[in-house]
């Protein structure tokens, strides 16, 4: 019961920040990814569930030697057999007698399986890489959405602490308006590793088994409408469940011999689930963080579209309000006022942003160099 108490250790990591700072795309990627990648790293580990991860059968006594030299040199399969009929003319597909070959000529066709050897170690190296963007967000935003947004639920906190923090949070946005550019910038290029680390796995796990995994999902599905008689399964050729070992040893007078074991490979059933998953998770959130790098570039090249996206987030604060905001500030002020408004009570950012206007504006009006000065509106 190990693998069950260490999954549902996972549910913890699930949780939502205190205080978050990133998108939900961007938690899909280093949360949910992390601890599916992770889980399915655990379970393969359970000897409880699935028995030893590989069992031959052979005429020779020592089974668990032959167990153990078929594990750590590899199994194979014949390509060619995954097309022939199971029970007359093979054993299993993709497991045969040598029959219609030469030797040398069926030699060529084997198709040599050792991942299952790794399996466990890639999945989590792939959660390692899940979670190095926030591993860079963490140390690049350094706390500080924290530390503007405390202090700022009435239901924890006195009115008069609350109305503090509120003037204090006006006070830094007008004393460094203009000077978070860096932040926005520096979260989404994490954005952008993120898109960079799925894409680049996808390729990473089909070199990992052997050229399959890219046109494994559509493969799997395509298989389920064929009919009977014309189909092979996909996920019994990339994760057979019965291949063959070859072990050598000498006989008693000293003459080399050769073994076939036939042997059983029942994590496999897991492997082929694990992997249909992560192809299809992976290739949606691919798309989610595409689709999210194309609204942040319009974000940036369309100043426009940043007030409405922020008065649709929270429509607490009126659309002239937040224009008369982003108009006077630069992105990375509009970011650091979009992300504090999911980390506050509406009715209390709505003062912070009215409020806010008001500053702005008198201190615009003040300025004698207002046409091209600190606050004059600007598209970045």
């Amino acid at each position: 019961m190990s693998a069950i108490k260490y999954l549902s250790g996972l549910k913890s990591y699930l949780a939502r920040e205190e205080c978050g700072n990133e998108s939900s795309v961007f938690r899909l990627h280093y949360q949910l990814t992390v601890v599916l990648l992770i889980g399915a790293s655990i379970l393969l580990t359970a000897a409880e569930f699935f028995g030893n991860p590989i069992d031959c059968i052979t005429g020779l006594g020592a089974k668990h030697v032959i167990n153990t030299y078929c594990w750590i040199h590899s199994t194979f399969t014949i390509q060619d057999y995954y097309l022939r009929e199971r029970g007359s003319q093979v054993a299993q597909p993709g497991v045969g007698a040598p029959t219609g070959y030469e030797e040398e000529e069926i030699e060529e066709k084997w198709r040599f399986h050792n991942y299952y050897q790794w399996v466990v170690f890639f999945l989590f190296f792939q959660a390692i890489l899940c979670y190095m963007p926030k591993f860079v967000w963490n140390n690049a935003e350094g706390g500080l959405m924290k530390t503007i947004a405390v202090g700022l639920n009435p239901g924890l906190f006195r009115e008069d602490e609350v109305s503090s923090r509120k003037k204090v949070i006006i006070d830094y946005i007008v004393k460094h308006i203009r000077m978070h550019n860096g932040y926005v910038f520096k979260y989404w290029f994490c954005e952008l590793l993120c898109f960079i680390n799925i894409v680049g796995q996808l390729f990473l796990i089909d070199r990992f088994l052997g050229g399959e995994f890219l046109t494994y999902g559509p493969r799997v599905v395509e298989y389920t409408e064929m009919d009977q008689e014309e189909r092979v399964d996909p996920m019994i050729y990339v994760f057979p469940r019965m291949t063959k070992c070859h072990f050598h040893k000498f006989g008693p007078s000293g003459t080399l011999e050769r073994h076939d074991a036939f042997c059983l490979l029942p994590l496999n059933i897991l492997n082929e689930k694990v992997f249909i998953i992560i192809w299809f998770w992976f290739v949606i959130l691919a798309c989610l963080l595409g689709a999210l790098i194309l609204y942040r570039v319009a974000l940036f090249t369309l100043p426009g579209l940043r007030p409405r996206a922020m008065h649709k987030h929270n429509k607490s604060v009126s659309l002239e309000t937040v224009q008369a905001i982003t108009n006077k500030t630069s992105i990375g002020d509009w970011w650091i006022l979009y992300v504090l408004s999911t980390n506050i009570d509406p009715l209390i950012y709505r003062d912070i942003m009215t409020t806010l206007a008001k500053e702005i504006e008198t201190a615009n009006s003040n300025n004698p160099y207002n046409s091209a000065g600190l606050y004059s509106s600007s598209s970045v």
